[in-house]
């Protein structure tokens, strides 16, 4: 029976237990080591050239957009991520120097470009894994769109506005370390989209792609909600929140919120 017609037939309770069967996530780890060593990771050369064809097809304009190396034909742009963009441009004379935490080859800049170039000064700097930032700087690289191996080499070059963290945290053993650090910068903005909230507990489960974009696994955390945004209000203050597509086999929700540093911190 093809997942077409389970879709039709069955209850979304019952899909979702379905689909973590086969891809998706599942489990409740009692810690990161112990999920790592059932998943085959992200950091593969197979991975890495399947996501540099996509985005190549992209800068060509061969395809509208790329999402973990799966191209798409029609244009669909990130509206609340823009609309940040364009605030911080509007209050900077149409300035904005962003750092993309995890950006892999510039997908969300890609996906938005045509407004981007609106901007007269615009600075997309990426921070990657080694092979990523690699690929990037030979095929992806201009005046606009750079490549960094660490944030500290990204901020000896620029001096960054806004940080995005667009489904980041949840792939990263200690994420309230990076947001710690973060705060000792004390960055102006922090945009943190693709969030996976649970009302429960801080959850680490085993995420599997789906085979048909590529075969992997990796641990992705669930983070309480009320946890996550008290740790965040020690330093910075929530301007807005906004709802992700994004969905899971897990009752969760998917959000993205703006933050910007407290003026007495």
């Amino acid at each position: 029976m093809s997942r077409k017609i389970l879709k039709d037939l069955l209850p979304p309770l019952v899909l979702r237990n379905i689909t973590g069967l086969f891809y998706g996530w599942n489990g409740n780890y009692c810690d990161w080591e112990t999920a790592r060593k059932k998943c085959s990771g992200y950091d593969s050369e197979m991975i890495l050239e399947k996501v540099k064809q996509s985005a190549l097809n992209v800068k060509d304009g061969l395809a509208a957009y790329e999402r973990d190396s799966v191209v798409f034909m029609e244009h669909e742009y990130n509206f609340p991520v823009l609309t940040i963009v364009m605030l911080i441009a509007a209050q900077n004379n149409g300035k904005v120097r962003l750092l993309d935490l995890g950006g892999s080859l510039g997908s969300t800049y890609f996906q938005n470009r045509l407004f981007l170039d609106s901007l007269p000064e615009m600075k997309w700097c990426i921070v990657e894994q080694p092979g990523f930032v690699e690929a990037g700087k030979k095929y992806f690289q201009d005046d606009r769109l750079k490549f960094h191996y660490s944030i500290d080499e990204c901020l000896e070059n620029t001096d960054i506005d806004i940080v995005l963290l667009s489904s980041v945290l949840p792939y990263l053993e200690k994420p309230y370390e990076l947001l710690g650090s973060l705060f000792r910068s004390r960055f102006k903005y922090l945009v943190i989209d693709k969030m996976p909230l649970v009302n429960g507990s801080d959850r680490i489960t085993i995420q599997r792609v789906n085979p048909g974009i590529y075969k992997a696994s990796y641990p992705c955390w669930f983070f309480n909600r009320g946890k996550f945004l008290d740790f965040m209000k020690q330093e910075y203050d929530l301007i807005a929140e906004f709802d992700n597509t994004d969905s899971s086999n897990i009752k969760s929700e998917f959000k993205g919120f703006l933050f910007r540093i407290k003026d007495n911190v």
